[in-house]
């Protein structure tokens, strides 16, 4: 797998990209990259970046998040610190979009500076699971509003269908087929195939790209 400086998941509203850009930072540091983590998700969705600061305090990666993320207070603010994400190019940086294209404007802030760099990728997390998203169709509407309000095209799409902690391995290998019409309606490739962590041995072979994933636990 290959790995650009900068790594942005963006998709549905409760889609999983909040886990995927988390566990995305931890694989990341663990092949000896420097790693610092921006939550840019100012709608106040259920799961914040957050809630795993204690993980990625101890694996020694910076978490960038508004000081009212975690709490009823919800103010389109974002911290300055984002912008020595993009000024700090020895590090691999990971955004974690907001949902749909209400939470994609604040994506749009820093677009031009992410196109100027040029070594990014834009990636769509796909749940076939979420009743808004059932379809490669439906996927593809959601596309091009996030597009459109954050100013970036995506460049390749992960495959994060699952039921959360209720997931089997046939509901990862039927979404499969839904996944690669996507790709194929938007010229995309997909990236990965996200599989929670004890699933993968039933999954090898079977569905290619897998990337294992720690359920996320939300602090309440």
């Amino acid at each position: 797998m290959q790995y650009k400086r900068m790594t942005l998941f963006a998709g549905h509203y409760g889609s999983g990209k909040t886990n995927i850009a988390v566990n995305y930072a931890l694989h990341l540091k663990s092949l000896g990259e420097d790693v610092v983590i921006a939550d840019l998700d100012i709608v106040n969705p259920y799961f914040r970046t957050r809630d795993s600061l204690e993980e990625l305090n101890a694996a020694g990666i910076k978490l960038i998040s508004s000081e009212f993320a975690s709490s009823n207070v919800d103010l389109p603010a974002l911290p300055q610190e984002v912008y020595s994400l993009l000024d700090k190019r020895e590090e691999k940086a990971i955004m974690d979009i907001g949902g749909d294209d209400r939470g994609a404007y604040a994506l749009g802030r820093y677009s031009d500076a992410i196109k100027a760099e040029d070594d990014y990728e834009m990636l769509f997390v796909f749940n076939k699971y979420r009743p808004l998203t059932p379809t490669a169709e439906d996927a593809l509407e959601i596309m091009s509003e996030i597009e459109a309000a954050g100013h970036i095209n995506f460049t390749a799409i992960v495959n994060n269908s699952n039921l959360g902690a209720l997931t089997t391995a046939q509901d990862i290998l039927d979404s499969v087929e839904e996944t690669e019409r996507l790709s194929r309606l938007s010229g995309l490739p997909v990236k990965m195939t996200t599989v929670r962590d004890d699933l993968v041995y039933n999954l090898n072979g079977k569905v290619e790209n897998l990337f294992p994933l720690t359920l996320q636990k939300k602090i309440v």
